[in-house]
């Protein structure tokens, strides 16, 4: 009895038993609604292979995307002080911090990192988005400030990569005051004589996007991007009138004149990589042929 009961009986359930597939195989595009493969869809770089919409790109993906072969050496970010306001909502800061630490594995939502693109030494400082809405606090803002320092250290240009829903509530008036740190941090790039480039992910917005997000010297970003301050519903309420179709996208922002380019995230890095020689490298890459002038001998009669 014991042999057919813990034998034979799993044997034959297992014949019949219907295969548990897992819930997370395919990912649904926000814009076109259609399922995609998983894999393909991290194949494509996270663009939806059928309306060509880009999703939200992992930090740590991003970084191996644009670094020449992947590769590339994060800094340690300065220690800061962890819940300075005491803060609590329906949960306290401090666990909050500590679910979106687990969740991450990463300090807080920016990481800085360095290496080559293109052959030339770069800064990254980018926003991770998956921790707390890559909100802005004080560690947010000593991440950018280091990251600066690193790039006139290195004589290297610095780029930024906001994704974020702006200054973190639960920080008060201390996350506020990253803005003007980050618009200094900024300002001593451009005094060392250093490119400073910014590509604009989705989203960009509120506090980040009223300070350094919009002081590069060249200013990208990627199609479909949201890059704003106050969110739209906010803006109909307060001026009473309905938005233009598209408004606070990244190509609506391209032609009013504030973005540079809009560039797909599979040109992003050749893109980049050009942007970066060209502003490092000012010398022309092959010798320069002199015209004849008119009356010496080869002008053009």
């Amino acid at each position: 009895m014991n042999w057919i009961t813990n034998y034979v009986r799993p044997k034959l359930q297992a014949l019949v038993r219907k295969a548990e597939v897992p819930d997370n195989l395919w990912d649904k595009c926000p814009a076109c609604e259609k399922m995609i493969f998983h894999r393909d869809l991290e194949a494509n770089h996270r663009v939806c292979t059928h309306c060509g919409h880009h999703l939200r790109l992992p930090a740590k993906r991003r970084l191996e995307m644009l670094f020449d072969d992947g590769a590339y050496t994060r800094i340690e970010l300065p220690k800061t002080i962890q819940d300075p306001l005491k803060f609590r909502d329906r949960k306290r800061y401090i666990d909050r911090l500590k679910e979106a630490r687990e969740k991450t594995q990463e300090q807080d939502a920016i990481i800085v990192a360095h290496g080559l693109l293109g052959g030339s030494r770069v800064v990254i400082a980018i926003f991770n988005f998956d921790f707390q809405g890559g909100s802005m606090g004080i560690a947010v803002g000593e991440g950018f400030l280091a990251a600066a320092k690193l790039a006139v250290l290195q004589q290297a240009p610095l780029i930024a990569i906001p994704a974020s829903g702006g200054a973190r509530m639960q920080e008060g008036i201390l996350s506020l005051m990253q803005l003007p740190r980050t618009v200094i941090a900024v300002q001593e790039v451009k005094e060392a004589g250093l490119p400073f480039i910014v590509i604009l992910a989705d989203p960009t917005t509120g506090g980040v996007s009223a300070s350094f997000a919009m002081l590069g010297d060249i200013a990208l970003a990627e199609p479909g991007a949201v890059i704003g301050f106050a969110g739209a519903r906010v803006i109909e309420e307060t001026i009473r009138e309905k938005l233009p179709a598209g408004f606070q996208k990244s190509e609506y922002l391209l032609e009013h004149g504030q973005l540079d380019m809009v560039v797909h995230r599979h040109q992003l890095r050749d893109q980049l990589a050009r942007i970066v020689g060209l502003l490092t490298n000012p010398h022309p890459s092959a010798e320069i042929v002199r015209l004849p002038q008119a009356g010496q001998p080869g002008a053009a009669s």
